[in-house]
This record gives C-alpha cells, structure tokens and sequence, in this order.
C-alpha cells in the first residue's frame, strides 16, 4: 500500500519535519490565518475592518458625509443590552453589550448600521434585544 504526505494530519506532518530537521513554515499572525467566515481584514484611513465589504461600506457612508448627505459618522458604537447582576446565587454576570459597524444621523434619524455576511445566532438574538431597548434608532443591515 503506498501513501503520500497529504494523506497524513497536519500533526504528524510537522513531527516527520522536526524529525527530519525540515522547517514548516508557520503563520505570522493570527491576520495570516484563515478567519472563520472567509472575510478578509482591510484597513483604509489606518483603520482596519473584519471585511472588505464594511469597509467598502465605509468608503460609501464617509462619502455621504462630506457631501453632506448624512452627519456624525461614528465606528464601532458599542450599546449595553443588559446591565451586569449578581444573580441569586452570588455570582456576577458581565453586562451583555452589542457593537455595531456603523452609526449616523440622516435627515434627522439616528441609524445604527451592521455590515453582515453570516447572521450568527449571538447575532440575530443581541439585534432583537437591540430593537426592544433602543427603539429610537433606525437599524440597518447592509
């Protein structure tokens, strides 16, 4: 029977190359790496997004704003959806606290924006809790 290196793990590839005194080469960083949903991290203005479509967002709403379309562009609004407690047992919970991508005003409106490829379960529970507090914001998924 024969084999071939791609038939063996990942582990038992880089204990052969040790043994062997052969480097494997290894990432960088954790930016090197895959991400989970395939989204590649961008930077534009020294600021560095999870994807290439929220900062394309980006691009287009900073747009919007120096034509006057839209004011008050601010990144990364974080908004606490539950306050921490100690529950009845006297452990401490943290605060449940959302961050958007995305907030603004537009004619008057408050919009809170999300750039969204995969809509994870956190995700779409933390919205539903968002919409129930925050009632005066106009939320947005591009």
């Amino acid at each position: 029977m024969s084999w071939q290196e791609s038939d063996l793990s990942p582990e038992l590839r880089k204990r052969i190359a040790k043994q062997e005194g052969i480097q494997t080469p290894t990432p960088i960083s954790k930016s090197a790496r895959k991400s989970k949903y395939g989204n590649v991290k961008t930077i534009i203005d020294r600021i560095t997004f999870d994807s290439k479509k929220e900062a394309n967002r980006y691009l287009e709403l900073k747009s919007r704003q120096q034509c006057g379309q839209i004011a008050n562009l601010a990144l990364q609004p974080e908004f606490q959806l539950q306050e921490p407690f100690i529950d009845s047992m006297g452990v401490r919970h943290r605060a449940i606290t959302y961050k958007a991508d995305f907030m603004y005003l537009d004619s008057g409106d408050v919009i809170v924006e999300d750039v969204k490829g995969k809509l994870t379960d956190v995700y779409k529970i933390k919205k539903k809790l968002l919409l129930f507090k925050y009632r005066e914001f106009i939320f947005k998924e591009t």
